[in-house]
């Protein structure tokens, strides 16, 4: 990782505050005002897309082309629609860790944020796993864990519709310690506004039209196999063996259904990124959103 990537971002973050190059606070009330913030956002956005692209190591790997322009749109049409953001990847591709510097980011920066993990949204598979003797014994026969047909999807869609337009919500919770089940409207969620939703299934149907920007990250394939057998071992008591064997099981699932979504991501992101980098990216959003000139009397 390239640690000047850091410093970079950090000038960019004091040039852009002590710049006496700065624009009068639009009326963010009027459509007016919205457009001349979003035509600002847009010059801003390229720029510092332009220097990622500049360095050792981007983070941004691929960016869809009317990103920026629909995005923008819709932050002048329905200014007061929750911001919905979609995580997805592979497995151990870092989907969780970001997801957390995004979090950790926004709320430093006094910003009102809410994460969903998709995972808790598994449907309660406690039966199956008695029936076969345990979780591994159902994997090694053949049922698909990862398949869409495992989640509860009507339930995901509806909670964040519900969400989007400023309701509280419940969600389900998936119980991680390997039996299975799943306890409904467990974990209370506030709309707030601004939703990050992370997991393998964030894409699944057709969930992916609900986000406002949907991020897919991508991690080499030997990091992955790392993170993955350290985490099941060490986190998840897991013996060697079994992993392996569970790597064998994601690997082709993830070919299956969840690397058919990165066509239709709008942006790509490195999942082995600095995140002081990231951090200082968020942070450089947040900055020329809202360094502009006062006017006085």
């Amino acid at each position: 990782m390239n640690t000047d990537n850091t410093d970079g971002i950090s000038n960019l973050i004091s040039k852009e505050i002590n710049s006496t190059d700065k624009i009068f606070k639009p009326d963010f009330t009027q459509k007016t005002g919205r457009e001349l913030l979003t035509f600002y956002l847009q010059t801003k956005f390229k720029q510092i897309l332009a220097y990622d692209k500049s360095t050792e190591n981007p983070v941004f790997l691929k960016i869809r082309d009317d990103f920026i322009q629909k995005f923008s749109r819709r932050l002048i049409d329905n200014p007061q629609k929750r911001i919905l953001i979609g995580i997805t990847g592979e497995s151990a591709s870092g989907k969780s860790t970001i997801c957390n510097e995004i979090q950790h980011v926004i709320r430093n920066l006094n910003l009102p944020v809410s994460i969903i993990t998709t995972d808790n949204y598994f449907k309660d598979i406690s039966g199956l796993i008695k029936e076969y003797g345990g979780f591994d014994n159902l994997r090694d026969a053949g049922y698909e864990v990862d398949s869409p047909n495992n989640f509860q999807l009507d339930i995901l869609r509806d909670d964040l519709e519900r969400i989007s337009r400023g309701e509280n919500i419940l969600c389900p919770e998936y119980l991680p310690n390997g039996t299975g089940i799943s306890v409904p409207k467990s974990i209370p969620v506030l709309s707030q506004k601004i939703i990050v939703v992370e997991g393998m299934a964030t894409f699944y149907s057709d969930l992916k039209d609900l986000f406002d920007v949907s991020i897919y990250i991508e991690t080499d394939l030997d990091i992955r196999h790392e993170r993955f057998i350290d985490r099941a071992c060490r986190e998840r008591n897991q013996d060697l063996i079994n992993a392996l064997k569970h790597w064998d099981y994601i690997i082709e699932a993830g070919r299956k259904y969840i690397i058919p979504m990165r066509k239709d991501a709008d942006m790509i992101l490195d999942g082995n990124v600095n995140l002081k980098y990231f951090s200082g990216i968020l942070e450089y959003i947040h900055t020329v959103t809202n360094n502009f000139e006062s006017e006085t009397v």
